[in-house]
């Protein structure tokens, strides 16, 4: 635990450090002609690799053990959560979070029931993009990754460094066990949006990007949101709508 402490906090300092300075100047989405290309690059590859998966997998999963595995694996995400809010300054988050690992490990039969919400112990959902932001850091440009989706510069190395300091590295010291359960995860999240893609409407790319930027802006801003993303006229949504 000493050297999983030692090692977020020398990442923290690093990339709060060098971060503010790259991105003190950038706009919103001054890459979309790229982005846009991304998006088209991911959506063909989603089409022919992981989407049949995910629908193989949602069809033949039962919806209890999958749940078991999500709750799992957000009960070691909690630890993870918990060392990003006391590096905020939010000491009662860091400790309910805390509070929620030890119960879950436990009670919940090493996290795969969530006890802890059961018994009124919230979630606090955060991260190092989260943290960055806490202290200042710009959330810089609107990037699309090929294969990894929507990000901005700051909640992309904030998950890079996430990545890094993840409780399930520490806990599994096994390569194939650390990438399987993360590849796992990464199904059990495609099949979640099978439903959710009706949803989307206009310009795929514009809807994507505003649902992103607006989910990052509720988590820095404690749930508030002001949409200022949308590059629609308002007649142009009532045409759509």
């Amino acid at each position: 635990m000493q050297s999983f402490l030692k090692s977020f906090c020398c990442m923290s300092l690093v990339v709060g450090s060098l971060l503010p300075a790259a991105l003190a100047n950038a706009n919103d989405d001054p890459f979309e002609s790229l982005n846009r290309d991304i998006l088209k690059f991911n959506d063909a590859a989603d089409k022919v690799f992981l989407r049949p998966i995910a629908v193989a997998y949602d069809s033949a999963v039962p919806r209890p053990i999958r749940q078991g595995f999500v709750n799992a694996y957000e009960n070691l995400s909690d630890v993870n959560a918990a060392l990003n809010a006391l590096l905020q300054g939010r000491p009662v988050p860091a400790v309910k979070n805390t509070g929620r690992v030890l119960v879950n490990s436990t009670l919940g039969i090493l996290g795969t029931i969530d006890v802890a919400t059961d018994m009124g112990i919230e979630r606090y959902e955060t991260d190092f993009g989260h943290t960055l932001a806490r202290w200042g850091t710009p959330e810089g440009p609107y990037v699309m990754l090929p294969f990894l989706g929507p990000r901005t510069f700051r909640s992309g190395f904030g998950d890079l460094t996430d990545s890094f300091m993840s409780a399930n590295d520490y806990l599994f010291d096994d390569d194939a066990i650390t990438w399987g359960t993360r590849g796992l995860r990464v199904l059990e999240y495609r099949a979640d949006l099978l439903e959710a893609e009706e949803l989307i409407t206009g310009d795929r790319y514009v809807f994507i990007r505003d649902a992103y930027l607006q989910n990052r802006e509720a988590q820095v801003n404690d749930g508030v949101v002001v949409d200022t993303f949308s590059d629609f006229e308002d007649d142009e949504w009532d045409e759509d709508f």
